[in-house]
């Protein structure tokens, strides 16, 4: 489950609640209607921070309602998470995550699809664990890997080494943007963030076609295709 607010001119999108928060389609669908819902609300100068509850992030694709509903219904979920990554890219605002616990597989990877990643250091790994469990990636999630995380050494150790990589180590390896001491912390941090950048009061669909246009292949793989400029006011 998730829940959105908004503080004056930041929405706050949570993840509730003490479990896991493992992506099936029935939270997938969940928050990409918040996103949707800020896409429509939102006005020149807003941001969004996405945060959690509990010991968790998020660990990842829901894999026992996988195996529950068969191979094809795997296939759709895998699908429809690339929708809500595309959201992302294409979001028309600025977007925080405040990664307060664990974030595993999809869940590292819904995390790194904000333009920012603040993460508590006291608690808390990112971890790509599809080859401890024998899961290949999708080839959305390597495409924002490669254009997400710039050394290969980095990138290497997260997929080819199934590492799990704390704040501190994370911001060193450039995966993260800071390391926090508590959840406490590392909230405010996104939430100051945040009001640095409505500040500066930029136009969102500006925004994100210059954020598209900082990752052509992954929008390439993402489907997202719109080359769209915006007019020069020279």
């Amino acid at each position: 489950m998730c829940t959105l607010e908004k503080r004056g001119n930041i929405f706050v999108l949570t993840l509730i609640g003490e479990d896991e928060h493992r992506l099936n389609p029935k939270l997938i669908k969940q928050i990409l209607s918040a996103l949707r819902q800020v896409r429509a609300e939102s006005t020149r100068g807003t941001a969004l921070v996405t945060k959690s509850e509990g010991k968790f992030f998020s660990n990842g694709f829901d894999l026992a309602w996988a195996a529950a509903a068969g191979n094809e219904s795997a296939s759709r979920m895998v699908d429809l998470f690339q929708q809500l990554v595309a959201e992302l890219i294409s979001f028309p605002l600025p977007t925080i995550a405040a990664v307060i616990g664990h974030a595993a597989a999809a869940g590292f990877i819904l995390a790194l699809s904000h333009d920012y990643v603040l993460m508590r250091r006291d608690r808390g790994v990112i971890y790509m664990s599809e080859l401890d469990i024998g899961l290949t990636f999708a080839d959305y999630f390597m495409a924002l890997m490669r254009s997400k995380i710039n050394s290969p050494i980095a990138r290497r150790k997260v997929a080819l080494a199934a590492a799990k990589v704390k704040a501190d180590e994370a911001v060193k390896m450039g995966m993260i943007d800071s390391a926090h001491d508590s959840a406490e912390e590392t909230v405010e941090a996104a939430v100051r963030l945040a009001e640095q950048l409505i500040g500066r009061n930029w136009d969102g669909e500006v925004y994100a076609d210059i954020r598209k246009s900082s990752f052509p292949e992954l929008c390439e793989v993402l489907g997202l295709i719109d080359k769209a400029k915006a007019s020069s006011k020279l």
